[in-house]
């Protein structure tokens, strides 16, 4: 595979904080190994975790080998960076699951099962840990990074010195020397030379490039993305629901989709070229059509439609797009009954919702009855007579007057059943 100049691509794009002199060079004289490092204390990736994916991901697209290392041994210490606080720790069986379940994630954005040259690799730092005794550690290894150069990292000073300073342990203290170590390892094992990762990784990715240099007389390099922010200041990849995860069964793709419908135009101007494999070319055509008729949201709708389809698929992609369009679309009451329970309740999570018998709706429910009586959606009979003859009552989103007769016809996944009051109140009845 011919190589292509990977920290080119990644500055156009955004994506370089701080890279070590000479990376470029060393990169285009030959196919080179890489990694970055994933934590494994859940069994799903999160949308925080999508930089140093699309970091191995664009390499491997530029040529070279890509190593992703999950870090069983390093997520049973926590790593200090960015940290105020120390993590808790997991047993071995629980890694063991998170790692697998982290590696079929990966697998949407790399390449492990072609045989390829560049083919992607997975590591486990506990398996060359576990048989490492603590004084084997400290003598092999410990001995050759100096307690100051390990006090001078920002990691361990912003926890020492910070305002709300509550120090650190000896544990998380070592932390910068066990991820320097794996480093070194897969220096010898992988010829790996880079490491890759967050810009506040900057001083453990260093300590492993020392350990190279003083215990091998090697050369390791580092390169760190920006860590990435939204532009009203509000930290990327949360939602009001907490994370937003890969995994479908945290995150449906439908509120997945929504996350990216959601950004601001300058933020969907930055993430399209860190999240999306479109190029420069493209992105620019995007980017000023957008600029044209920024009411249509196509650089947000394009975003979704590229992430959502690498990490969920084409099916979850077009579903969710549909699901999003049911609102606002001329065929909505057709559209909603076409909505999949999961998706249903997505789109009108929050919403009041009330269980009746199944009884009540085989018999025929008076449009009254299903506005006040029996539901509580109005405040009596009178009101929902008036709401009648302003035309303001749609069930399914389909108007109705007054003698509507709610039946089985109107389930919609034979459960539900959405009554509105004008455009903004809301009711759903869940037929049991």
């Amino acid at each position: 595979m011919q190589l292509k100049n990977f920290t080119n691509e990644l500055q156009w794009r955004g994506m370089i904080h701080d890279v070590m002199p000479d990376t470029d060079t060393h990169l285009m004289e030959q196919m080179r190994s890489a990694y970055v490092g994933f934590d494994p204390t859940a069994d799903s990736l999160h949308i925080g975790n999508l930089v140093p994916i699309m970091l191995l991901s664009f390499y491997q697209r530029c040529g070279h080998r890509p190593i992703a290392l999950v870090g069983g041994a390093t997520g049973m210490i926590g790593d200090p960076s960015g940290k105020s606080s120390e993590r808790n720790l997991l047993d071995e069986k629980t890694l063991r699951h998170n790692q697998e379940c982290v590696r079929e994630q990966l697998s949407r954005f790399l390449d492990f099962t072609s045989g390829v040259e560049n083919q992607a690799v997975m590591v486990n730092n506990y398996d060359w840990m576990k048989d490492f005794s603590f004084l084997d550690f400290i003598r092999d290894v410990g001995k050759h990074i100096p307690v100051n150069y390990m006090m001078a990292k920002d990691s361990v000073k912003s926890r020492l010195t910070g305002e709300n300073a509550e120090g650190m342990s000896f544990t998380e203290f070592t932390y910068q020397l066990v991820q320097g170590f794996d480093f070194l390892h897969l220096f010898r094992a992988h010829d790996c030379t880079l490491q890759m990762g967050g810009s506040d990784q900057w001083g453990n990715i260093t300590t492993g490039t020392e350990l190279i240099r003083r215990m091998d007389s090697g050369k390791g390099y580092a390169l760190t993305c920006p860590l990435i922010t939204k532009s009203d200041g509000s930290k990327f990849g949360k939602s009001e629901g907490g994370n937003v995860w890969l995994d479908s069964k945290r995150t449906s793709p439908y509120k997945f989709y929504q996350y990216w419908l959601n950004t601001s135009d300058d933020d969907a101007e930055k993430y399209i070229k860190i999240f999306t494999f479109l190029d420069k070319a493209t992105i620019d055509s995007l980017v000023a059509e957008h600029k044209e008729a920024p009411y249509k949201y196509m650089l947000q709708k394009r975003l979704g439609k590229e992430v959502t389809t690498t990490v969920h698929g084409e099916e979850a992609y077009q579903n969710a797009a549909k699901a999003s369009e049911v609102l606002f679309s001329k065929t909505a009451s057709d559209d909603i009954r076409k909505l999949d329970e999961a998706t249903f309740l997505d789109i009108f999570d929050g919403v009041p919702m009330v269980e009746l018998e199944m009884g009540l709706i085989s018999n025929g429910l008076d449009i009254i009855g299903a506005l006040a009586e029996k539901t509580g959606f109005l405040k009596s009979n009178s009101e929902a007579r008036r709401a009648l003859k302003e035309n303001s009552i749609s069930v399914n989103m389909s108007k109705v007057r007054e003698g509507y007769t709610i039946t089985s016809d109107d389930l919609i996944n034979n459960t539900f059943i959405l009554l509105e009051r004008g455009k903004k109140s809301k009711f759903i009845l869940r037929i049991v």
